[in-house]
């Protein structure tokens, strides 16, 4: 997809979004070969669409948060059904104005919009209250990020930049499992007890994403998959088979009464954990580059 910034999946198809638009909200039903089958077509003008989740349900959320030139007096949240009907939300920022590309939305449904900041902390906000359709509802910060530089190649502005700006988030389907990607990384954070803000200020498992020109899009597969995917026609979707286990945390041992002494000598050595290796599970070799995007769709976007 040209534009593409949102991705995620059901596990069966894939729904990818882009962020310009003509005039309507359309996202692409895009079976696992990546060939277009349907188009969703909401009939709300979006500004600039920057990430897409799916809860339990099926339900898409489109997150209408980009913002290069700070210049919007509020931000949107559109809620569409695969069917195409829609909701719009709109969001107000309780410190200024704020370019934003990622959207997490967790078990409960609440929303966390995360900002994409080129000098410091990348900042977490959430609605004070309910979402509602016939006023702008204030948010509050609630967290920060901060990712430290790497060296995994990629991204449009080729340095170390490219490496810390948060372009797209997801969640797995139980909740369970958040990632944040950048240019060129994704961070995967276990969320044992469903809290997003207590998650997001842990230590992430790094994912590298080398060399994807301009990656904004990242989702999981209901069996834990990483997907992520760049702009551009042409290019591919990466997988990342049982990523999500990665993040998740060490199981303690559990105490036994020992064997007798007589036995001792055959019990069979603790085998190393998936936790323990995934340095080596993850080389480049690991990753697997599942399908070309083969559509190109050319749209204006938004000044």
């Amino acid at each position: 997809m040209q534009e593409l910034s949102g991705l995620t999946s059901d596990g069966k198809q894939f729904f990818a979004v882009s962020d310009s638009d003509n005039g309507t909200l359309r996202i692409q039903v895009m079976g696992r070969d990546c060939v277009v089958t349907r188009t969703i077509t909401a009939p709300v003008d979006p500004f600039d669409v920057e990430d897409l989740a799916m809860t339990p349900d099926g339900t898409l959320w489109a997150s209408d948060t980009g913002d290069n030139n700070k210049s919007r007096p509020t931000v949107a949240l559109h809620k569409v059904t695969q069917s195409g009907e829609v909701e719009r939300f709109r969001l107000t920022y309780p410190d200024g104005k704020h370019d934003a590309e990622a959207l997490i939305i967790d078990k409960t449904g609440t929303p966390y919009i995360i900002t994409k900041e080129p000098l410091g902390s990348a900042l977490v906000y959430r609605p004070t209250g309910p979402l509602r359709t016939d006023i702008s509802v204030p948010m509050e910060q609630v967290g920060r990020v901060s990712l430290t530089t790497t060296d995994t190649p990629g991204g449009p502005l080729e340095g170390t930049l490219d490496s810390k700006l948060v372009t797209g988030a997801a969640s797995t389907a139980d909740g369970s499992v958040i990632a944040l990607r950048t240019y060129t990384d994704a961070y995967l954070y276990p969320v044992p007890d469903g809290d997003v803000v207590k998650a997001l200020a842990g230590d992430p498992v790094r994912i590298p994403l080398p060399n994807e020109p301009q990656g904004e899009a990242i989702a999981f597969d209901p069996n834990g998959t990483l997907l992520s995917a760049s702009e551009g026609a042409g290019t591919p979707i990466r997988a990342v088979a049982g990523a999500a286990a990665l993040a998740q945390p060490a199981v303690p041992a559990t105490t036994t009464t020992p064997p007798p002494a007589e036995d001792r000598s055959q019990a069979a050595p603790p085998s190393s954990s998936s936790w323990q290796n995934w340095p080596l599970a993850l080389s480049l070799g690991g990753l697997v580059l599942v399908a070309a995007l083969v559509i190109g769709l050319r749209m204006r976007r938004h000044a």
